[in-house]
């Protein structure tokens, strides 16, 4: 990714934050092994400033939209308070396989890790998990899918994968937790994102656009371009 891709896809600046619009398939940072990884293209960020912004939060490797970057340290120290609190709205949209009866609701399924071996490892419904909550609200259905919009008050990796997928509609290309699809790529975004940053103005809200390889099935269960 070169510099000038990286800027295009900043999505809102101030003096405390940034928030990018992430691409799928590109961690957030690098693994044991190393790779192409987001972190490694965020000099292009730094608008003058001596460090280059952090990760205030994570999003799976797969998954698109927006995230958060701080600018300092004081500004991460703010964000890491502010996610631990829950006070960070986040919104979700996906394409699921199959469809909730239901026009919305809430999952309470707690989730615990599991692991194989050292190397691998998932998440899994389990009673005496870390407790985990979802809302979710249909907003449109299509041939054999639907695209939901996602709250999820806790922050538990893939939570929001294995809740779908506990609730029998997997995600639209989770090559994990669901059937992976045609394409394999996960049909799940970070649509938007909402911090009270300040405490004399409105909440910062950001939107992220939906990304090229949802724009199909979106369109198959009503979304419209404004």
């Amino acid at each position: 990714m070169t510099p000038d891709e990286m800027l295009a896809r900043l999505l809102y600046r101030d003096a405390l934050i940034l928030v990018i619009d992430k691409p799928a398939g590109l961690p957030v940072h690098a693994g044991p092994g190393g790779g192409d990884n987001l972190e490694q293209y965020l000099d292009a960020l730094r608008f003058g400033l001596p460090r280059v912004p952090s990760l205030a939060h994570r999003l799976d490797r797969d998954t698109s939209g927006c995230l958060v970057l701080g600018r300092h340290r004081k500004a991460l120290a703010k964000l890491g308070r502010m996610f631990e609190s829950k006070r960070v709205g986040k919104t979700y949209w996906a394409i699921v396989e199959g469809a909730p009866e239901q026009d919305s609701g809430t999952i309470d399924l707690a989730l615990a890790k599991k692991s194989e071996r050292k190397d691998r490892w998932h998440m899994k419904v389990d009673p005496d998990g870390m407790e985990t909550v979802t809302d979710y609200r249909v907003r449109g259905r299509g041939p054999g899918i639907a695209w939901i919009e996602f709250n999820p008050r806790t922050g538990r990796t893939h939570q929001l994968r294995v809740h779908a997928q506990a609730m029998g509609w997997p995600i639209v290309g989770d090559q994990l937790y669901g059937s992976g699809g045609a394409d394999g790529t996960l049909h799940l975004q970070s649509r938007a994102i909402t911090l009270p940053l300040y405490p004399s103005r409105d909440p910062v809200h950001v939107e992220a656009p939906p990304p090229p390889h949802m724009l199909e099935r979106l369109r198959q269960c009503g979304w419209e371009p404004t």
